[in-house]
């Protein structure tokens, strides 16, 4: 087991399967066959990232390096949380954009939805972490890896 330490975004503990990306993560188009079509998988969508590309992101502990592309971003992340599909957490080796970490807020905020949200995890992380993996994160930004 391994432990990292980041910036807490929106605080949060949970305990759930490493989904990593080493790319970008384009928050629309992962998300908009799950919202506009109702994929209950709540599969990717952005053909452009083979790392999550038609893998579940439903409950998982995403883990990347950055959000990349529209500036909806925000905003999917608020819906996604709204509609109760979001990952169980959002974990980031680089800091998390504005735009990404407002709409994590929101949703925490104005939804019933959980999903801590940690950045600035390191590189380290992101380079330790594969799929599969058991992730454990605790509301002072410890996340353990196993």
């Amino acid at each position: 087991m391994k432990q990292f330490h980041g910036r807490v975004v929106v605080p949060g503990e949970c305990t759930a399967e490493a989904l990593v990306s080493h790319g970008g993560f384009n928050t629309l188009a992962s998300y908009q066959m799950a919202l506009m079509f109702g994929d209950k998988q709540v599969k990717c969508g952005d053909q452009n990232n083979p790392d999550l590309y038609k893998k579940s992101m439903l409950g998982k502990a995403l883990c990347l390096p950055q959000t990349i592309g529209s500036t909806t971003g925000g905003m999917v992340l608020f819906t996604v949380c709204a509609h109760n599909k979001q990952p169980a957490c959002m974990l980031f080796s680089k800091p998390i954009d504005s735009l990404a970490a407002s709409g994590a807020i929101l949703g925490d905020v104005w939804t019933e939805s959980k999903m801590p949200v940690i950045d600035q995890l390191g590189d380290e992380f992101l380079a330790y972490v594969q799929d599969g993996m058991k992730i454990s994160v605790l509301s002072d930004g410890t996340v353990s890896v196993e």
